[in-house]
């Protein structure tokens, strides 16, 4: 379980039965202990950009370099434009998203790759009967700093028995398609085997391709297309929380922070072109380690293993560096944890991770990392405060 305060604010990526954070079962995490604030590192601090409630998500528009997009947990997209939050919302559906349940809320929010023509982007959020929601959205015609509330349109729920564990990641692919992660649906250690089963979206990336009018389509290529029983949409599964994901800009390779469940927080890697219906092995494996009987076809371990003895509780994966003003951390994966303030980094490739070291910047309660369109780096804390990494 995580500490009641956590618990009393209401991080949505909170395992039950606990979780972990960033060093492999080689390697001893560097030891940080919480200050209340953040703490930054030589050659590159944290700089304030924002405070908000209980911020779950940042993110860019392609092409904008002059805002970034705030997620806040009750249901409120915040937009900050040439470094000022704007007073009014960019999106308000806080009567529309259920946030009561400890790992519930507005949970990602992310930019169609035609946004400055189309307009369109899209959100995951949580129901008041548990499922997860994905919804289309559009900018209003008149003003890039407010969304047309009046444009929403379903493009998928998926059922959700439980109130936590509902994964909420949304990123495109460098195919242009929406990949959508899903939890294991909730409780703990995966009562139903919804992870290895794919006849169901629990325990799951989706890959889609969003219809502009509602609804979607399954792109081409995907592994269970035309398959009875099996579901079109996934792309990958035998995955328990996968909170945050993300796609390499450079490169295009797909990581994958999963949060644990006792004893293992994990990172799962395919290399750009690869993934396609890999299973990660959960709920038969946490980690590379057993966790109950049953069958993981061709599981894929993760590169990288974070041991709860090391005291984390909930993995926040984060990006692959790729800010020309930090050239120390160039091509490093920065990924962080619900229950430790240390930020690291690591340098991935298929089946490895190597350098795994502290960056030396820490700030509590990381609900998030994001990104913005120059490739700049933020943090986000639940707690309020939302940081840009930057160069000393």
């Amino acid at each position: 379980m995580l500490l009641a305060l956590l618990m009393t604010l209401g991080l949505p990526v909170a395992a039950c039965g606990g979780s972990s954070s960033p060093t492999t079962t080689q390697q001893s995490a560097a030891t940080t202990s919480p200050t209340g604030a953040a703490r930054a590192a030589k050659g590159m601090r944290l700089v304030r950009v924002g405070q908000f409630h209980a911020p779950t998500y940042l993110a860019g528009a392609p092409g904008d370099t002059h805002r970034v997009f705030v997620a806040e947990k009750a249901g409120r997209i915040m937009v900050i434009v040439n470094g000022h939050t704007q007073s009014r919302p960019f999106l308000d559906i806080t009567h529309q998203v259920q946030s009561g349940g400890g790992e519930q809320g507005l949970l990602s929010i992310v930019f169609a790759p035609d946004y400055a023509n189309s307009h369109r982007f899209y959100i995951a959020y949580t129901l008041a009967n548990n499922d997860v929601r994905v919804a289309e959205y559009e900018r209003a015609a008149n003003s890039p700093n407010v969304a047309n509330a009046a444009s929403a349109k379903v493009v998928l729920t998926v059922s959700h028995r439980y109130s936590n564990h509902n994964g909420g990641q949304l990123a495109f692919g460098p195919d242009g398609d929406l990949y959508v992660g899903i939890g294991d649906g909730g409780s703990e250690g995966d009562p139903m085997n919804l992870g290895q089963n794919t006849s169901v979206l629990d325990g799951k990336i989706l890959r889609i391709a969003p219809r502009a009018s509602g609804g979607y389509s399954i792109p081409s290529g995907n592994p269970f297309t035309g398959k009875p029983g099996k579901r079109p949409e996934i792309w990958a599964y035998g995955l328990r929380n996968p909170w945050r994901f993300s796609f390499d800009s450079k490169t295009g390779d797909l990581i994958v922070g999963d949060v644990g469940q006792n004893k293992y927080e994990e990172i799962d890697f395919a290399r750009a072109g690869t993934g396609r219906g890999a299973n990660y092995g959960w709920s038969s494996f946490e980690a590379r380690s057993r966790f109950k009987p049953g069958n993981a076809p061709g599981a894929v371990f993760p590169v990288l293993v974070a041991p709860h003895t090391a005291g984390y509780c909930a993995i926040i994966g984060g990006y692959v560096v790729r800010d020309r003003s930090l050239p120390s951390l160039d091509g490093r994966y920065l990924f962080g944890d619900d229950c430790k303030p240390q930020i690291n980094s690591v340098r991935l490739s298929q089946g490895h991770a190597t350098g795994n070291r502290s960056t030396g910047l820490s700030v509590p309660q990381i609900s998030s990392f994001g990104q913005d369109a120059a490739g700049h780096i933020y943090v986000v804390s639940l707690s309020g405060p939302v940081y840009r990494i930057a160069p000393r």
